[in-house]
C-alpha cells in the first residue's frame, strides 16, 4: 500500500532538498485525475510533435510543441500568444540567447482537462513557496519526445547538466516505450551529485527549484533495437514576474 503523500509535504521536501522525486502512485494523489478525461487523446497528441530544428543533425531525434500561459495571483489561468522560447546562453551554453519557434501545443490539447489540472495543481505546489506577495506568473510548457535508435543514443538535455533559468520546473512522464536509461541527476553548483532517479511509468515525476539545483538526464537507449522507441515528457517551467502597470 502507498501511503498518502499531500502538499505540505512535497512543498517541505523541495524546501530541504531542492528538488523532488514523486511516484505515479502520489502523482494520482496529488493531480485532479478524476477531472482528466482527455487524458488518453492527451497523451497521443505526443505523436503529433515536430522536429527540434534547433538541434542541428540530431534534431531529427527530438520533437517537441510548445506553449506559454500566465497564471494571476488568484490561480485564473490564461494561454498567451504564441511566442519564442529564450534562455540566456548562462543558462544553456548550446542554444542560449536566440529565440527558438516551435509549433504550438493544439489549442484543444493547451486549453484541455489534463493540461489545466497539471498547471493549476503545479502553481498550488510552487505559488506559496516564494516568499512575500503573491505573483504573477509566465509558465511554459513543452511536450518533449526522445527517439533512441540502436547506432544513436537519444538525448533528453543535450545542453548537459543545467539551469533552466526559472524559479521552479516539473518534468511529467508522458509514455516510455522499449528505452533504458534516461536517469535524471540533481547536482549542486560545485557538480556534486545530490540525487538521481529514473522517470519509468506514466506520472512519474520530477520537480526542481531552479536556482538551487542543477538537472540533466542521461542518454536513452532501445532494449530492442529493432523496435521504436522513445521517451515522452511535459515539461513546465514556473517564472514569477512583475507586471507592468498600465499607462495613463
Amino acid at each position: 500500500m502507498t501511503l498518502p503523500l499531500d502538499r505540505p509535504a512535497l512543498q517541505a521536501r523541495l524546501h530541504r532538498d531542492g528538488f523532488a522525486f514523486v511516484t505515479a502512485e502520489h502523482m494520482r494523489q496529488l493531480l485532479p485525475t478524476a477531472d482528466m478525461g482527455d487524458w488518453e487523446a492527451f497523451r497521443a497528441s505526443w505523436n503529433d510533435l515536430a522536429p527540434d530544428t534547433y538541434l542541428a543533425a540530431v534534431g531529427r531525434h527530438r520533437s517537441r510543441r510548445h506553449a506559454t500561459f500566465a497564471i494571476e495571483p488568484d490561480g485564473t489561468l490564461q494561454r498567451q500568444p504564441h511566442q519564442a522560447h529564450w534562455q540566456s546562453a548562462r543558462y544553456n551554453p548550446l542554444q542560449g540567447d536566440i529565440q527558438r519557434w516551435f509549433l504550438p501545443i493544439r489549442p484543444a490539447l493547451a486549453g484541455g482537462a489534463s493540461m489545466r489540472g497539471i498547471l493549476l495543481f503545479a502553481h498550488a505546489l510552487f505559488a506559496p513557496m516564494m516568499a512575500g506577495e503573491p505573483r504573477h506568473w509566465h509558465v511554459e510548457t513543452h511536450q518533449f519526445r526522445i527517439e533512441a535508435r540502436a547506432d544513436e543514443p537519444g538525448e533528453p538535455t543535450p545542453e548537459g547538466v543545467h539551469h533552466d533559468g526559472v524559479d521552479y520546473v516539473l518534468v511529467l512522464l508522458v509514455d516510455r516505450q522499449n528505452i533504458e536509461s534516461g536517469t535524471t541527476t540533481i547536482h549542486a553548483d560545485d557538480g556534486a551529485l545530490l540525487g538521481s532517479f529514473t522517470l519509468a511509468r506514466p506520472l512519474d515525476a520530477a520537480m526542481v527549484v531552479d536556482a538551487r539545483v542543477s538537472h540533466g538526464v542521461t542518454a536513452v537507449t532501445p532494449i530492442d533495437p529493432t523496435q521504436p522507441a522513445h521517451r515522452d515528457v511535459l515539461v513546465v517551467t514556473f517564472r514569477a514576474t512583475t507586471p507592468v502597470a498600465p499607462t495613463a
